[in-house]
Parts: C-alpha cells; sequence; structure tokens
C-alpha cells in the first residue's frame, strides 16, 4: 500500500498572505474541502502545504447593489440557498446550489469550490488499488485515456452546477493572484482539456462572483442524475431567457456534465426574435447537440446524454417563455 500523503496545513489571514504561501506544484488552496480531500484521500490530487482559505474576510459575504449582486467565493452552498437577497434576485443560483450533491454536503461546500472542482471520470476517481489494478489513465500517472483509448487527449467531464447558472446570468469572476488582481468572464475560467480545465495560473484565488441584475430577464436550471441528491449531472441545462411580445428577445443556454467545461451554447443569436415554434426548437435542439460532446459512463450510454441535454432545454425554454408572458 502506498504511503500516505505527509500535509501541513496553513491559516492566512489575509488574501496577500494566501498567495504569498503559494508554491506551485506544492499547495493547494482549502476551503469546504468536499472535492479536494477525497481526491488527496485516493492519491488522485497531490499536496504538501494546504492552505486554509476558509476563514478569509475578504472571500465571505454576500452583498447586492442596484446593478449587481456580490458573492463571495468562500460562501457556503446553505448560504447561497438560503439567502433571501439571493433568492429574492437571482433565484436561478439558489435552485442550482440547491441541486449540488446533499444537505451536509452543502454545508461545507464554497461557491468557489464548485467552480473549481476537478473533472470526473469513472476511470479517474476510483481508489489507488483500483487504479494500480486498472492501469493508470491519462489525467493520473498513465499515458492513455481509458474512455478514449486512441485519443490524444483526457475527456473528463467537469460536473459543476453553478457554473452554467452564472454563465447563464453573465457573471464574472473577481481573481487574485500573484500578478495582481483582475476580472474575467467566468467563461475564461475553462478550458476545453479534461487534464487542464482550469485557466488559473499558479497562486490565483478566486476571491468573489459579480452577477449582473439584469431586468426582464428570467432563468432556470435542471439536471439529469440517477438519485435525487448526492449525485453529479450527467447532463445539467440552465437557460436565461427574454421574452418581448410573443417572441424571444435574449437567450442564454449554458451546459454542464456533458464536456470537459461549462460552457455556453454558441450560435443562438439567430434565434432571437423568432417565436418558440417547431422550427426554433429543431434549430435549439441542432445548437445544443453540436455544443456538447459526451462520453459513456457506467451508468447511461453518451446518445442518452445527448438527447436528455436537448430535452432539457427545449423543457426549460417552453416554461420560461410561458413565465415570462
Amino acid at each position: 500500500m502506498q504511503a500516505l500523503q505527509t500535509l501541513s496545513i496553513q491559516k492566512p489571514e489575509t488574501v496577500a498572505q494566501a498567495i504569498a504561501l503559494h508554491r506551485a506544484g506544492e499547495s493547494r488552496y482549502l476551503a469546504g474541502g468536499t472535492d479536494l480531500v477525497p481526491n488527496l484521500r485516493r492519491n488522485i490530487q497531490k499536496a504538501q502545504t494546504l492552505i486554509d482559505v476558509s476563514g478569509l474576510a475578504e472571500l465571505r459575504g454576500i452583498h447586492a447593489g442596484e446593478q449587481s449582486l456580490r458573492i463571495g467565493a468562500g460562501v457556503t452552498l446553505e448560504s447561497l440557498c438560503e439567502d433571501a437577497t439571493v433568492r429574492a434576485r437571482a433565484p436561478l443560483l439558489a435552485k442550482a446550489a440547491s441541486l449540488v450533491a446533499g444537505p451536509t454536503h452543502r454545508i461545507c461546500a464554497t461557491v468557489g469550490g464548485n467552480l473549481m472542482q476537478d473533472t470526473r471520470c469513472y476511470f479517474y476517481n476510483q481508489s489507488d488499488w483500483w487504479r494500480t489494478t486498472n492501469e493508470y489513465c491519462m489525467k493520473c500517472e498513465g499515458d492513455t485515456c481509458r474512455v478514449a483509448p486512441k485519443s490524444e487527449r483526457c475527456y473528463a467531464c467537469y460536473s459543476g452546477d453553478l457554473a452554467p447558472a452564472l454563465l447563464a446570468l453573465g457573471a464574472e469572476a473577481d481573481i487574485a493572484g500573484p500578478t495582481g488582481a483582475r476580472r474575467e468572464p467566468i467563461a475564461a475560467l475553462f478550458a476545453d482539456d479534461g487534464m487542464r480545465h482550469l485557466k488559473l495560473a499558479p497562486g490565483d484565488l478566486l476571491i468573489s462572483i459579480d452577477v449582473p441584475l439584469e431586468a426582464g430577464w428570467t432563468a432556470d436550471y435542471e439536471k439529469l442524475r440517477i438519485r435525487g441528491a448526492i449525485d453529479f449531472p450527467l447532463a445539467g441545462i440552465a437557460v436565461a431567457l427574454k421574452r418581448d411580445g410573443d417572441r424571444i428577445a435574449g437567450l442564454r443556454v449554458a451546459c454542464t456534465g456533458l464536456n470537459s467545461y461549462p460552457g455556453l451554447v454558441s450560435g443562438l443569436d439567430a434565434l432571437i426574435g423568432q417565436k418558440p415554434d417547431e422550427a426554433f426548437h429543431a434549430a435549439l435542439d441542432k445548437a445544443v447537440r453540436k455544443e456538447i460532446q459526451p462520453m459513456a459512463s457506467t451508468l447511461v450510454a453518451a446518445g442518452y446524454r445527448r438527447r436528455v441535454a436537448a430535452g432539457l432545454a427545449r423543457r426549460l425554454v417552453e416554461r420560461l417563455y410561458a413565465a415570462a408572458a
């Protein structure tokens, strides 16, 4: 049996101290730990130092302005679900957060942790002895993708629930790092690569999320999972819609659980100004299927997940269109 990793834990008092403590390849930021700690125990991810940022004031709190909502990266998912301002002004976020894992996970899990979580695969997310017996995969100590053996890249899947909701709402991320502070669209955080799905540089730390509060939009999120709790999404769709009379005036559709990154469905500008009739939904179906690349899982076939994603998008558009009447 492989020896357990020896870890030291640092508790900085400020963001600047946390960044100064970070060492590329040796350190990892820790908040709720619901994703990182199991991966460390399985020897999937490695670290010599954990930098506990859960107590940093800069990462806490939910603040509402006239035009936006600022949510600290250290806010727990339970707090996000129950916050009256979020439920009133950005109910999509409360809905998405309420569907993450189970109640005990949401007590600890954070907004930043859910966004930054590792990609997943049924060959990768296994115990060390299992992976030793079945040979390692490209993402961890091996050289072959076990899901797509002929591929030169990793197809491990991103499965966060908050990311598609934030993408649909047009949110931005505030990041601090060794080179200073910056703000980026949520989409800029992710890359289409199961091994390196985050574009953050070593030492970068997510501080907060800024969610614009746009009038006239309505939004919702649904996901497919086998059980009603705990499970990651096999397909997740968030939709934000704006209606003008009997036509669609604005439409954003975002996916999770279907690619190595959470992404907005492209090509929807052509649907603006149309009525949601059968031709509209046929074009929406085509756009969603073009955007995603689900792989086989231990539970369902890839083709089923593709059909479900398109079906969820249609159902959400129909529901939101009716609600906006």
